[in-house]
């Protein structure tokens, strides 16, 4: 077989905020639904929540924080365990939804763009590293791989980091119960083109986006209470809508991924999905697997930090790679040969896959 060029993963790294949110934090909080205070106790709300999403803490960033300071060190994590020189890097892709968010402000600064920030930090001098940001909703990490995939099998670049960050914190309503769902973090991806026979690196990628029916599922909207007079506008979902539309779509477009690439479920020993709801990701992997007629999900098959690291939108997939080398999972590790799939879901609504072999 011929020498062709893979899509290969170099060095990865991610910064987790140290500040824990329990859910007690939120005990104290009032909560409104279609502009009526909700009728239970904080206690019941909050545990109902976890039961639902499985999310018991939360991480946010510091009060100094910017997305683009979290999302640098992911980037130099990930600079330092691939052991390159900063300089070398062809593109720096930047995934996020709302920028940099002061606290207590609800004003995003996206000039000039967060990975042109991450640059002028990393003091990388070398012109043709081109920086530039990735707005795709939840997806937006998932989708930058699949975007240096394209740059290096087509010679255009050899080295591209990918990093997935955000401060969700900052543009959350403190009156709506589905704000305990977000948290603040940062992750970050290098991959290389590497010359091989082997049929390793990224196998094959799938995206699709649902907008007419589905794209009003997660918006900017009012806050809850009714006598908000700030004018800001907060993060909003249809939970239920939101849930239905993952379980029944994600799977086709992770098995779309899967047959792409010439294989089945059955090959498939690892599984980074965006960690949204756990719950959620329970179902897609069970509707996926009924999809190739089979009734069980092999255990140990998809790692979780939803518990205890919450929705980090597009932090989470390149945060649990980075976790799960490093085996900081329990139970979870990967080998040369093994094949993962990594996916997502969210605002646009998005849907992407690609597949993966170390």
């Amino acid at each position: 077989m011929d020498k062709s060029i893979k899509t290969v993963i170099l060095g990865t790294g991610s910064y987790i905020p140290q500040n824990i949110i329990s859910g007690n934090e939120f005990l104290n909080s009032t909560f409104f639904e279609n502009g009526n205070r909700l009728e239970k106790e904080n206690s019941e709300i909050i545990h109902k929540f976890s039961e639902i999403t499985e999310i018991i803490e939360r991480r946010y960033a510091c009060p100094e924080q910017l997305s683009n300071h979290i999302g640098a060190k992911a980037a130099e994590k990930a600079i330092e365990n691939a052991g390159i020189d900063k300089e070398t890097l062809d593109y720096i892709i930047f995934c996020h939804n709302f920028g940099d968010i002061p606290l207590n402000s609800n004003r995003s600064d996206i000039l000039p763009s967060l990975a042109s920030k991450v640059k002028q930090y990393l003091g990388i001098h070398n012109p043709d590293c081109v920086a530039y940001d990735l707005i795709f909703g939840c997806p937006g990490w998932v989708q930058g791989a699949i975007q240096a995939d394209y740059y290096i099998k087509s010679g255009d670049a050899k080295r591209v980091i990918v990093i997935g960050a955000e401060t969700l914190s900052r543009i959350i309503d403190p009156h709506d119960r589905d704000s305990m769902i977000f948290s603040d973090g940062a992750g970050a991806v290098i991959f290389e083109a590497e010359e091989s026979t082997e049929q390793k690196g990224i196998l094959a990628h799938k995206t699709e986006t649902h907008a007419v029916n589905y794209g009003n599922l997660l918006t900017m909207g009012k806050g809850s209470h009714p006598d908000e007079t700030s004018g800001n506008f907060y993060l909003k979902m249809n939970g239920r809508k939101l849930y239905e539309f993952a379980v029944v779509q994600v799977p086709q477009v992770i098995k779309k991924a899967i047959d792409k690439a010439g294989l089945s479920v059955e090959d498939i020993n690892i599984v980074f999905v965006h960690q949204a709801n756990g719950k959620m990701d329970t179902a897609i992997m069970k509707r996926l697997f009924k999809l190739y007629g089979k009734d069980i999900v092999p255990e140990n098959l998809v790692p979780m930090t939803i518990s205890w690291l919450g929705n980090s939108s597009v932090a989470t997939v390149p945060t649990l790679l980075d976790l799960v080398l490093k085996e900081q999972v329990k139970g979870y590790k990967v080998k040369a040969g093994d094949v993962a799939v990594f996916a997502s879901v969210g605002a646009g609504m998005h849907i992407n896959a690609f597949v993966y072999r170390f």
